[in-house]
């Protein structure tokens, strides 16, 4: 009898020390720098639709390989583009595999970058703007004016299946 007390005393102590630990994560200031220390795969390619659902967006995402150095000198010349041996354009080539879609939940407080010609030069352009004025641009609106058209390919982030930023890419 005094071993059963004793572990429910302990599930008691881990169930309080557990709740504290999901208040504090509730109540917290700081929710999106949570979510954002969370968000650490990252993706290349193309936005093929991005349409409002609910209180968020669906993203409609085709991914590309944006590769560099050798990596990129080497599948050029075996696509093609450059002559073995030859150096890619800017050290960077896309490759294109596949075409297939996938679907990722965006919430409507994702962080979004585009390039356009008021944004901050350091960081080559990058303009913040909501992920609704970029559901109108994927849609051929005109919320602002791009720097260059957004089939230049964007990088996500995402967490389980949610993507928490989109950053349109430079091409040189």
């Amino acid at each position: 009898m005094k071993l059963a007390v004793v572990a429910l005393a302990v599930v008691a102590v881990a169930a309080a020390i557990a709740a504290g630990i999901f208040a504090v994560l509730y109540f917290s200031d700081q929710p999106d720098e949570i979510a954002a220390s969370s968000c650490e795969d990252r993706m290349f390619g193309h936005i093929a639709s991005l349409v409002q659902k609910g209180d968020g967006y669906e993203l409609r995402f085709d991914p590309a390989w944006f590769t560099t150095g050798l990596t990129a000198n080497t599948a050029a010349a075996e696509d093609g583009v450059v002559e073995p041996g030859e150096p890619v354009p800017n050290d960077n080539y896309r490759v294109e595999e596949g075409h297939r879609l996938l679907t990722y939940v965006v919430p409507a407080s994702a962080h979004v970058t585009v390039l356009t010609r008021q944004g901050d030069p350091a960081q080559l352009g990058a303009t913040p703007i909501t992920v609704a004025q970029l559901a109108k641009l994927v849609d051929g609106g005109r919320p602002v004016v791009l720097f260059e058209p957004l089939d230049t390919g964007v990088w996500i982030r995402i967490n389980a299946g949610t993507v928490c930023s989109l950053d349109q890419q430079y091409q040189p």
